[in-house]
């Protein structure tokens, strides 16, 4: 049933923002879907439509705000194949490919891994927790690659879930960044918060946000005349933050080769081997993979080890410019 709201300002929040002054007042909803309203013109000042969030209001004036009835969602199944790396009767490892989300949301309700799920069988995963994201302990972006667990019961979910908070479970990545990382090895460890300029993006801040801890090596430099400085880096999550290897690497400096939010601009180089060019050009995903995830099973006490290789697209970059360093 649509909801009508009618909001007068007051001293205390004369000149405040326009979202979040109904974020403070409408508890219901969210700040994100607040926005969406406001951008789909389901607002008003003193009688006039408005679709900026971020408007300044002033003392006296009058908001009427309409919250429509949300749509109701359904999973679909999804035929897909899932590359299953194991699958006992609490648990599936999967490794996903790039270009795929994890679950349902904006824009994408339907070919996601959880639909593909639902299709592979729809009666064994877990239901606590959000009813879009049955079985989803934790994600990885659409074009980020490698290792994820999904629950197929409620125990077992929480057991993980609880594993995750403690920050024990075992998850290591590979990727290829621009430019020599220094120093070579080390601990990243800031607040990392939803950025002021992008909301679809993150940022490193000092005092606001979600603690996130990110262990790194380089592995590989790959330097010479053909080609800019690229080095294959491993990074171990002591957290797990939305983008946190992304916004980590480009606070360093060394943004992730394909990395379409948190880029360094690629330069061509005269002399720069013409395959080695289109391969990174070319990269419709950034060059990060989730290669090692490690648990105690939640039903069994004793730990699992799963590996992944590097998908074939990321592994050809690799010898592509190992040949050029011969």
């Amino acid at each position: 049933m649509e909801k009508k709201i009618d909001l007068k300002v007051k001293e205390i929040d004369h000149k405040s923002r326009l979202d979040l002054f109904i974020t403070k007042y409408i508890k219901e909803i969210s700040r994100t879907r607040i926005k969406n309203l406001i951008l789909d013109k389901k607002l008003k000042i003193n009688g006039k439509v408005t679709n900026e969030p971020s408007k300044k209001i002033l003392k006296g004036d009058k908001i009427k705000f309409i919250i429509p009835e949300p749509k109701q969602l359904s999973l679909k199944p999804y035929k897909y194949n899932l590359d299953i790396i194991y699958e006992d009767d609490d648990l599936i490892v999967i490794n996903k490919p790039a270009g795929i989300v994890m679950h349902p949301g904006a824009g994408n309700y339907d070919n996601t891994i959880v639909n593909a799920l639902i299709y592979y069988d729809s009666k064994s995963l877990s239901n606590f927790g959000d009813k879009l994201r049955p079985g989803i302990v934790h994600r990885i972006d659409k074009n980020t690659s490698g290792l994820v667990v999904v629950a197929k019961n409620d125990i077992t979910h929480e057991n993980l879930s609880m594993q995750f908070s403690k920050h024990t479970i075992l998850r290591s990545y590979q990727l290829l960044a621009w430019g020599k990382v220094r120093p070579s090895s080390g601990k990243i460890e800031t607040f990392i918060n939803r950025s002021s300029k992008n909301r679809q993006m993150m940022e490193v801040h000092y005092s606001k946000g979600k603690k996130a801890v990110t262990n790194y090596k380089t592995l590989e430099i790959f330097k010479n005349d053909l080609a800019p400085i690229l080095s294959l880096i491993e990074c171990k999550l002591d957290t797990g933050r939305t983008h946190q290897i992304r916004v980590h690497m480009n606070y360093l400096g060394n943004s992730i080769v394909g990395d379409d939010k948190y880029k360094k601009k690629f330069k061509k180089i005269k002399k720069i081997d013409g395959e080695l060019n289109e391969m990174l050009l070319s990269l419709n995903r950034q060059f990060l993979h989730a290669k090692t995830l490690g648990f105690i099973h939640p039903k069994k006490n004793k730990e699992m080890i799963f590996n992944s290789d590097l998908p074939i697209e990321l592994n050809n970059i690799l010898k592509r410019l190992r040949n050029t360093q011969k």
